[in-house]
């Protein structure tokens, strides 16, 4: 006989429902017909559960939480694997501002190879579409190079967003 069978399901879900719907007579009188309508449909819940056999759900579903977390708590298997989780955790957010580091200064095989394949050998990378029709070899001068000349109306080029792009390592 299981613990669910000793106890008297019937007298307490019955208790239950009378003393609540003798507090929600009281909270009627008190706040309105409307909060001591909510407090029965409260009430009734625990006579209801009884009836469905809700209860007797409940009751297994709390006993395998239960066995669940006892095994967990006092499993020194279980503990090594939230300690070996951890550890990859910690290693995931160390690495990935060690790997930022390393790109930046330009020692990422990688990031250096492909780089290499893009970057001209004089360091700036060319365009590789072609230009639209009727601009000039002035037109397609960054802006940085323009700013020297004196050249006004730079508003509307796209080479300071450009610069800004390639100082943080974005082609």
């Amino acid at each position: 006989m299981s613990t669910y069978d000793k106890i008297a399901w019937l007298p307490l879900c019955g208790g239950l429902t009378g003393l609540g719907l003798v507090l929600s007579y009281l909270v009627m009188r008190r706040r309105g017909l409307g909060s001591g309508l909510r407090a029965a449909a409260w009430s009734l819940l625990p006579l209801a559960a009884y009836l469905t056999g809700a209860i007797e759900m409940f009751w297994r579903m709390g006993a395998a939480v239960g066995d669940f977390a006892r095994g967990f708590a006092f499993s020194l298997q279980v503990w090594s694997g939230i300690a070996v989780a951890g550890v990859a955790a910690l290693l995931f957010v160390v690495s990935g501002p060690l790997r930022r580091r390393r790109v930046k200064r330009g020692q990422d095989r990688q990031a250096v190879g492909s780089s290499a394949k893009t970057a001209p050998a004089g360091g700036r990378e060319l365009a590789t579409h072609p230009a639209p029709a009727g601009t000039t070899a002035s037109d397609r001068t960054p802006a940085r190079a323009r700013k020297g000349k004196g050249a006004a109306g730079d508003d509307d080029d796209l080479g300071d967003v450009a610069d800004i792009l390639r100082r943080h390592g974005i082609t």
